[in-house]
Order: C-alpha cells, then sequence, then structure tokens
C-alpha cells in the first residue's frame, strides 16, 4: 500500500490545534491531529447538499448563495453546476491555508472551482458575512467543521445554536434555503431549526456512491412570519426608539 505523504500544515485559526495535510497517490485526506476531517475520496454527501439546495432556488433572479466552508471544493463545485450564469457564491474559509491549497494542489480534485468568476472568496467566519444582512441570500450552506457537534474550533457552536439560526434565518429571502451537513444525526439540532420557524427536511445521504457510511444534511426552508405576526410587527402603536448598538 502507497504511504501517506505529509504536506503541509497550518494552524487553525483561533485554536491551538494544527489542520495537516496529507498525500497518498491521487488522494488527498485533511487531518487534525489523529482525527480525519475530509477524504477526497469521500464527497457524495457534500455534493448532495449543494445540489438539493442549490436547485431549488437556481430559478431565482441572479441567486446569491453563501457557502460556509471551502472544504476540498467538492460543496462549491456541486452548487455552481447547479446554478446559471448569473448567480453570485459567496465562499466563506476560515483558514487562509485551505484556501492555498484549493488554488494548489487540491485544485483539480473539483474541477478549480475557484477560478470560476461567479465565486468570491472571503477568508474568515462565515458568520462575519450574513451577521448584518437581511434577505441577502437566497441559500446558505454550513459545512463547517464536523456539523453541529464542533470537533476543531467551539466558537463554531455558535453557528449552530438558536442566536446563529436566527441570524442566518434573517439572512435568508423568504422563502430561501439553509443547509446544514453533518457527519452524524443531531435531534437537538433538529428541534431548533424547527423551533424558530423553518420547514425543515432531514436526510442522510451516502458519504461517496456506493458507500454504506451515511452523513446527515437539513435542508430548512425560511417561511413566511404568521399574518398575525406581521400585523404585530407593522402596528403603529407602542412605537419604540432604536436601540443603540454596544
Amino acid at each position: 500500500m502507497i504511504p501517506w505523504e505529509f504536506i503541509e500544515s497550518s494552524p487553525v485559526p483561533g485554536s491551538r490545534e494544527e489542520l495537516m495535510l496529507y498525500r497518498r497517490g491521487e488522494e488527498f485526506s485533511i487531518c487534525i491531529g489523529r482525527d480525519e476531517l475530509m477524504n477526497s475520496r469521500q464527497h457524495g454527501s457534500e455534493e448532495a447538499l449543494a445540489r438539493i439546495a442549490c436547485r431549488r432556488v437556481a430559478a431565482s433572479p441572479s441567486p446569491r448563495v453563501l457557502i460556509g466552508g471551502l472544504g476540498m471544493g467538492y460543496t462549491l463545485s456541486a452548487a455552481l453546476e447547479h446554478l446559471g450564469p448569473d448567480a453570485e457564491v459567496v465562499v466563506a474559509e476560515l483558514s487562509p491555508a485551505v484556501v492555498a491549497w484549493n488554488r494548489g494542489p487540491l485544485a483539480k480534485l473539483a474541477g478549480s472551482p475557484l477560478a470560476d468568476p461567479r465565486v468570491r472568496v472571503f477568508e474568515g467566519d462565515v458568520a462575519g458575512v450574513y451577521r448584518d444582512e437581511e434577505a441577502a441570500f437566497a441559500a446558505i450552506l454550513l459545512d463547517v467543521d464536523n456539523g453541529p457537534e464542533a470537533m476543531t474550533r467551539k466558537a463554531n457552536d455558535w453557528l449552530y445554536g438558536l442566536a446563529g439560526l436566527e441570524t442566518a434565518q434573517a439572512a435568508l429571502q423568504l422563502g430561501g434555503i439553509l443547509g446544514v451537513w453533518s457527519a452524524t444525526p443531531d435531534r437537538a439540532f433538529d428541534l431548533r431549526l424547527r423551533r424558530i420557524g423553518f420547514r425543515v427536511e432531514e436526510l442522510r445521504v451516502p458519504a461517496r456512491i456506493g458507500a454504506q457510511k451515511c452523513h446527515t444534511i437539513w435542508i430548512a426552508e425560511r417561511r413566511p412570519a404568521p399574518i398575525e405576526s406581521r400585523r404585530r410587527a407593522r402596528a403603529p402603536h407602542h412605537r419604540r426608539e432604536p436601540r443603540k448598538r454596544s
């Protein structure tokens, strides 16, 4: 068997851990310590996340799609495949090294999606892209860390908590899709999505074609607020002064 060859390492921003890139023949792996985060042989579930979500919003006029987590480029590549020429895809990747690897040794794996003119790269936390946005995106796809059960960075927990999900919901257009990838099912996360008003589908998809191992994806649609809630929001009485931001 061909041995794994160490290529490069880079610190995880905001953590004491290091990302390590390995190659074995045509296969690549990104690890943290002894834990493998991703492997170029298993990307079926990442592609399914993008395919299902982007098919639902592709007919929107000039759809904007935000992808949290670049990985090895498979989610981005699948999104571009199912979006038209007028789409814009913003990829938020916390690790500059992962962006560099996708422009270097990993580029050909997913067909060099970063070279597509529809793509804009933001090197930083995905929450930094949508935190102050309102109804800006047709879809937000989160393929960050290990899913709701964060493994590499504790700060990622915010993305999957109520505050993070409510912020993502506000950044979606009505009918927009929040797609979330996870290595494992998470009942508590599913309940949080439903609690704040998303219409939710939880799907189990193969890690790769023909594999028995499956990953979990959630496809959550932002629904319009109930009529009574909209009436209350438009009511002219009980007017308040705007709150100052701290």
